[in-house]
């Protein structure tokens, strides 16, 4: 053998064994990925969009050590968080932590998409399977893998992230994380990567309050970059927003993006080319290398045939009229913070101003449903009957105060009976009340109003326990002791649905007969800024200590009595046209029977 043989030999041998160039996680995810039936509605090989691409690539760049995504529903966020796990667990093995909101959400995330995808796509189907060693020590929310682990974790529970260090960490839906006794969870789970040089952390979230969104403060300390599309007229780059869409008044089916730079109005055949033709720009461009990449997206830009121009048109007509419902389509189709209306102080006069010629003796035709929340003070018991339209409108149509200790019965007795009254409705039929909350608190009232509100559940009458946080306005109870018995009522989301219908005219109008106390007492406390922990956090505080706030609190749960009941408004308005139920028919005794 020739000495130019040998080195051509060792020359291959060494060549062979240099690993492949590493390829970006966009070109990865499509040569890997799988997607099966039932997780997308495009089963599959994984085919990214443009948009999808460029925040793959950042969060596989090695000079990227952080990386935000402001996000919206519709646009395949969550394909790309199961790549990046599929990329680490495949070809970079390492400690990696994923942190969600709550148990079900991390137990939703493994079930219904990590567990599905690995198992349809060849090249994964057996990174996360346990092997002889390690496999008693595998759970749903912690896999190991060689050279690594897989843990997905609760940000509800901060004891998850102790004990646990990690080179990677992906945080989903990082605005809806409450702060806990020990502080933010995002901020715990930050810490468990600082052992690490080349940590990797992603964070992407829908904001949801602009003043106290983590994602968009995370967003605003990156490039902050945005995704822009030419216009197919002039050329022109720019990232499509919401004053960019127009149509004809009446057809939202028409709508079509106006070029900001030559006034086009372009349709939506031409969508899908603009898309393809977009880029990422850098809008916050520093003096080195950024080591932190933000991303800002909005639906317009999705591909999906359900978020097309014109349906997204139709969405936002439907819910323009109503500030829950224009919060949602703020949040989720905009990507953006929903901004509290007012100075965070209700004006007392300006609300009695507002006030109309109806009440429970003459019942507006729009009213279809009535609740009540009732709060229990040791001297009486203040109710508010709040009527309900179509459009989720609030009719405060009355405020009573029963008089009388809680410990006595007939103060329960007096206050059953209006709960069991009937008004007479201009259709024809009457309303009476279709769902109640009375307020239980922790002290004295407990016992009585369980007491009360029990033999009435099956009527939707309720016990309420106000919470303060981030959770549904109505929830019932969990626990042998508690379940079905007790209602957990998200104050502060409630008093924020309340404020905002307040601050911006519409939502909530109130009948004559409302007493000026009532309008104090509703415009006791005002909506503030407070940092817990190093976070911003929004709460609601009373004005002065002297102030009463029954009002306020009797509405906060004739909203949570709202959410505890299914109205179907055309069945009911059929009903009321039909008139009084007509009196029950006696029973005639046939003499055969006396044979």
């Amino acid at each position: 053998m020739t000495a130019h043989t040998v080195a051509d030999i060792r020359r291959r041998a060494l060549a062979a064994l240099v690993p492949p160039p590493r390829l970006p996680l966009s070109d990865w995810i499509e040569a890997n990925i799988r997607l099966p039936e039932g997780v997308s509605a495009l089963p599959g090989p994984v085919r990214l969009w443009p948009y999808q691409r460029g925040i793959a690539d950042a969060i596989s760049d090695p000079q990227i050590e952080r990386v935000t995504i402001v996000k919206p529903v519709r646009v395949g966020f969550t394909t790309l968080l199961t790549g990046a796990v599929a990329s680490f667990v495949a070809n970079e093995p390492a400690p990696v932590l994923a942190l969600l909101p709550t148990e079900a959400d991390a137990r939703d995330y493994v079930v219904s998409e990590i567990e599905p995808t690995f198992g349809a796509s060849p090249a994964l189907r057996a990174a996360l399977a346990p092997d002889a060693e390690d496999g008693d020590r595998n759970t749903l929310l912690h896999r190991r893998f060689p050279g690594g682990s897989l843990k997905v974790v609760a940000a509800k529970a901060p004891r998850n992230l102790r004990r646990h260090t990690a080179r990677v960490l992906l945080i989903d839906e990082a605005d809806a994380m409450e702060i806990g006794p020990e502080g933010s969870p995002i901020r715990l789970a930050e810490r468990r990567t600082l052992s690490y040089p080349n940590r990797k952390i992603v964070i992407g979230s829908t904001p949801l309050f602009e003043d106290t969104s983590a994602v968009l403060r995370s967003y605003a300390e990156s490039d902050m970059r945005v995704f822009e599309v030419p216009c197919p007229e002039c050329g022109a780059f720019h990232e499509i927003m919401w004053g960019d869409i127009v149509w004809e008044d009446g057809k939202p089916e028409t709508a079509a993006y106006r070029c900001r730079h030559c006034g086009e109005t372009i349709p939506e055949r031409h969508k899908a080319a603009m898309v393809e033709a977009g880029r990422w720009r850098a809008t916050r461009v520093a003096e080195r290398p950024a080591s932190h990449a933000g991303f800002r997206l909005n639906a317009l830009v999705s591909l999906l045939a359900n978020a097309s121009w014109g349906r997204l048109a139709a969405e936002f007509l439907a819910a323009k009229d109503s500030p829950e419902e224009l919060q949602v389509f703020t949040n989720t189709i905009l990507a953006q913070g929903w901004q509290a209306g007012g100075s965070g102080e209700i004006d007392e006069a300006t609300l009695a101003a507002r006030a109309e010629p109806f009440d429970l003796n003459t019942i507006p035709a729009e009213v279809l449903a009535i609740t009540v929340g009732a709060d229990v003070q040791d001297d009486r018991c203040e109710a508010a009957l709040c009527g309900w339209t179509r459009t989720s409108e609030c009719l405060v149509l009355g405020h009573f105060i029963v008089w009388g200790a809680f410990t006595d019965q007939s103060t329960w007795d007096e206050f059953g009976e209006l709960l069991t009254t009937r008004w007479r409705h201009p259709f024809g039929g009457t309303l009476k009340v279709d769902a109640a909350v009375v307020d239980c608190g922790d002290g004295d009232h407990y016992d009585a109003v369980m007491n009360f509100t029990l033999p009435r559940l099956r009527h939707r009458i309720f016990s309420g326990k106000g919470m303060a946080g981030s959770r549904p306005g109505f929830a019932l109870a969990k626990g042998k002791r508690l379940a079905g018995r007790l209602a957990i009522i998200g104050v502060d989301v409630l008093k924020s649905t309340i404020f905002d219908r307040l601050t911006r005219g519409r939502g909530i109008r109130f009948s004559a007969s409302l007493e000026p106390s009532f309008y104090e007492q509703l415009a006791s406390e005002r909506r503030v800024i407070r940092y817990k922990r190093g976070r911003p956090v929004r709460r609601f505080e009373r004005i002065s200590t002297r102030a009463r706030a029954e009002a306020l609190d009797a509405l906060v749960y004739g909203f949570a009595a709202r959410q505890a009941v299914s109205i179907i408004y055309d069945a009911r308005e059929a009903e009321l046209r039909q008139g009084p139920a007509p009196p029950p028919s006696s029973v005639v005794r046939s003499r055969w029977m006396e044979r």
